[in-house]
């Protein structure tokens, strides 16, 4: 699991952290505890932690595969979801990028605790405006969180990863869809 910063923003290092719950040798205790797991689940594309913490009343039957490029988690709000509780919700804000266009997802989640274990339940999308992807313009910051001008950072890859899907062998409308 490495010595590296977790993913979920909570500044503790991925092994002491999210790392234990996406490989299954720790349970969340907390609701934002679950919450912060499955933003990281997320950014690592594992789609087996998101369905196993999915409540089954609630849990699709797959996820697809296409995942977002998800930048960023900040916790706006927690009520309820603690150790002693049996439900609680979390609002939050991630930054999210597809390609050159850059996202903000403002949901409130709801959790349930069953058997001493915290699942998501389902979540109200608050901003949907944030939510539709929008250019990224050259000067602005960089998506990616470096703090540099996008010019200076990310755009030539983004640009790279466009032409090669431009020159995608699939029909423009049968692409995977990115989320």
């Amino acid at each position: 699991m490495g010595l590296r910063k977790c993913p979920c923003g909570s500044g503790k290092q991925y092994c002491t952290c999210c790392g234990p719950l996406l490989a299954g040798e720790k349970t969340a205790q907390t609701a934002e505890q679950l919450m912060r797991s499955r933003y990281t689940a997320n950014v690592e594309r594992n789609a087996t932690y998101l369905l196993a913490s999915w409540h089954p009343s609630t849990r699709p039957q797959e996820l697809g595969s296409s995942f977002n490029d998800w930048q960023k988690l900040q916790v706006l709000e927690t009520v309820a979801g603690e150790l002693q509780d049996e439900q609680g919700e979390v609002e939050f804000q991630a930054v999210f990028r597809q390609g050159a266009m850059q996202g903000i997802l403002h949901e409130r989640s709801r959790f349930c605790k069953e058997g001493g274990r915290w699942y998501y339940i389902d979540g109200e999308i608050l901003n949907p405006n944030l939510a539709e992807p929008k250019k990224v313009g050259r000067n602005n910051p960089c998506p990616c969180g470096s703090g540099k001008k996008y010019k200076k950072c990310c755009i030539r890859k983004d640009a790279e990863d466009a032409a090669a899907a431009d020159t995608s062998h699939e029909p423009p409308d049968e692409r995977p869809e990115r989320r």
